[in-house]
């Protein structure tokens, strides 16, 4: 069964705790393409691991991978078509926080506006 439609990223929270810095050194940028797959860039400034994580609703994790201190960039697709309609949570961490990002994916049709504009 395909999805028809997902949306990604309705929050793109930066958790952090208090007592570490307000940057981290790292970012993420993470997007679905129109063959429903997320496509997820990490880029590193420091050598420190950071681990991405998919989870759902239940916090079970779907996918995981770490990246290790060498690394400096890395580039993932998920492919969203097995998963079950519902909430998901993307999650690219370090030791000095977090970036979570907000998934729902949802296999009901897109429906299309038409509009008609007439011009006298």
């Amino acid at each position: 069964m395909s999805k028809v439609a997902a949306s990604l990223l309705l929050s793109a929270s930066t958790l952090f705790n208090p007592t570490t810095p307000k940057t981290l050194s790292f970012d993420a940028s993470a997007y679905v393409t129109t063959d429903h797959q997320i496509r997820l860039a990490v880029q590193k400034s420091a050598e420190m691991p950071v681990d991405v994580v998919l989870r759902n609703k239940s916090h079970e994790v779907l996918y995981q991978h770490s990246i290790g201190k060498k690394e400096s960039k890395y580039a993932v697709k998920l492919n969203v078509n097995d998963l079950a309609d519902g909430e998901y949570e993307l999650e690219i961490k370090s030791s000095e926080g977090s970036i979570v990002k907000q998934l729902n994916v949802s296999s009901q049709p897109v429906q299309q506006v038409s509009r008609v504009i007439a011009m006298n």
